[in-house]
């Protein structure tokens, strides 16, 4: 039935001091060097060979054969579903499988 422990006199002299040197920290982020933007271009005509050369394929495929990031194919791969180059054929939660538009 008892609440917590009232703390001592140094102890609220410690808090209050970290307190304060964590309003410091916080301005000091603010002010400091940004980080630079990474930007990572997928061949497209390397990309759509082998999607072409595939009955279908996944975007963790994709990303090991040309050689990016998984996030990067990604994008590429639903960007160009979105120009309709490509069709997402099935899959789920994440795991879509992606195959070329006959033309």
């Amino acid at each position: 039935m008892g609440g917590g422990k009232k703390p001592t006199a140094a102890k609220k002299e410690k808090s209050s001091d970290s307190k304060d040197s964590k309003k410091e920290k916080k301005g000091r982020g603010e002010t400091g060097p940004r980080k630079a933007e990474i930007v990572v271009l997928v061949n497209e005509q390397q990309a759509m060979k082998i999607i072409q050369n595939s009955k279908v394929i996944t975007v963790q495929d994709l990303a090991r054969q040309i050689g990016v990031k998984i996030s990067a194919a990604n994008a590429f791969l639903r960007e160009s579903a979105n120009k309709g180059t490509v069709k997402r054929v099935g899959g789920y939660s994440g795991h879509h499988l992606y195959q070329a538009v006959s033309s």
